[in-house]
């Protein structure tokens, strides 16, 4: 329901567009279901007094209503979706607060880097200093640019009181430009499945005042720790239901860290790897990257490996055994083929988020830049 009656103008304008496209719709659904009606009965077998014409076929009047209020519907519904496709743009910056009113001139907006991490959110402030896990805040009234990453799997970034769904990736920025225009907390949560830890990727957003907001900023910096490099890492790692964390400071350049896939201590950031592709490759000698560039088996060392990848891909046991509908056990490997490395999705130039080859791993970064 919170869709239908939300508290933000985009998502408000989004909702506006569900009732017009459904409004629009009916205008033909409707008095077809009741003509379908109307026919069986008006023309039903016992109806003798009913007009009986065999060799009808054809009505010009008919025809030109049957075409044309379609065809009249089909472009309505064109030219609303092509003016809310580029007017609801999540890239593209506000230009009012609501249907009433416009941003005034000297309105600055707030910031607010996303991390989708396994299983819970991390916000930056980055204009404010301060980074909080699984808790968001803004002002009523005030702009919202959201810069959008993942560190892992791909997962959508929900707040369906404020705006739609926006996308997080690994190694990619996604924006939204929204606004809340009243007081209140709102769910906000992942909406694309991500793993075990995915049901409970849920977080708070509120809707405060600017005193309030300005009080929980003023709470964050005095409960807070410090979110550096090390703390990132332990944060980073799966575990599912987090609490609420507050850090008083994180490292200015970490949100970039994070997004070119280079927070781990000795990684090269994909920025680099794609400077040196621009200027033409590092030649035979760029083959000593290859380990700096290794990212989804990051944690193998410590027992854990990415949240979706099974056998054979990096040798963890398959949760369960697919079975043929003859009742045999279905193998993993194509019959006659044999898992060797080198072979995999990855040196073929499609290397995904989460996926890795089992005995010698080629870095996604490297692959997506090739």
């Amino acid at each position: 329901m919170v869709v239908m009656a939300p508290s933000g103008d985009i998502a408000m304008q989004q909702r506006d567009l569900i009732i017009i496209s459904t409004v629009l719709m009916l205008l033909i659904i409707i008095p077809v279901i009741f003509l379908t009606l109307f026919f069986a009965w008006r023309y039903r077998r016992s109806n003798t007094a009913a007009t009986y014409a065999p060799e009808w076929h054809h009505s010009t009047r008919l025809e030109i209503v049957i075409w044309a209020a379609p065809l009249a519907i089909i472009i309505a519904l064109g030219a609303v979706t092509w003016i809310s496709t580029h007017k609801l743009d999540p890239y593209r910056p506000l230009d009012r607060l609501d249907a009433e009113r416009a941003i005034p001139a000297d309105t600055k907006p707030l910031i607010v880097e996303v991390v989708a991490l396994d299983w819970k959110w991390l916000f930056f402030y980055p204009e404010l200093g301060i980074a909080t896990v699984n808790e968001l805040a803004a002002p009523v009234d005030m702009p919202i640019n959201f810069k959008i990453t993942a560190s892992s799997v791909m997962n959508s970034f929900y707040i369906p009181a404020l705006a739609g769904q926006i996308y997080a990736m690994p190694g990619m920025e996604t924006k939204l430009h929204a606004v809340i225009n009243r007081e209140g907390e709102y769910d906000g949560f992942s909406a694309n499945y991500s793993g075990a830890g995915f049901s409970h990727m849920r977080f708070k957003f509120h809707g405060l005042t600017r005193e309030g907001f300005d009080a929980w900023v003023a709470g964050v910096k005095q409960q807070g720790t410090m979110l550096n490099r090390d703390a990132y890492l332990k944060l980073e790692k799966p575990s599912e239901k987090e609490p609420v964390r507050y850090y008083a400071g994180a490292d200015a350049d970490l949100y970039n860290a994070i997004l070119n896939m280079c927070a781990t201590p000795g990684k090269m950031c994909m920025n680099e790897m794609m400077h040196i592709d621009m200027m033409g490759g590092g030649g035979k000698e760029s083959a000593e990257n290859r380990e700096k560039l290794r990212y989804d088996d990051r944690h193998a060392e410590e027992g854990i490996v990415a949240p979706a990848a099974t056998v054979p891909a990096t040798g963890a046991p398959a949760r369960s055994e697919p079975e043929r509908t003859d009742g045999s056990s279905m193998q993993h490997d194509m019959p006659g083929m044999q898992s060797t490395p080198g072979m995999d999705m990855q040196h073929q130039g499609h290397s995904m988020p989460g996926m890795s080859n089992g005995a010698d791993p080629a870095p996604a970064q490297l692959n997506n830049n090739n």
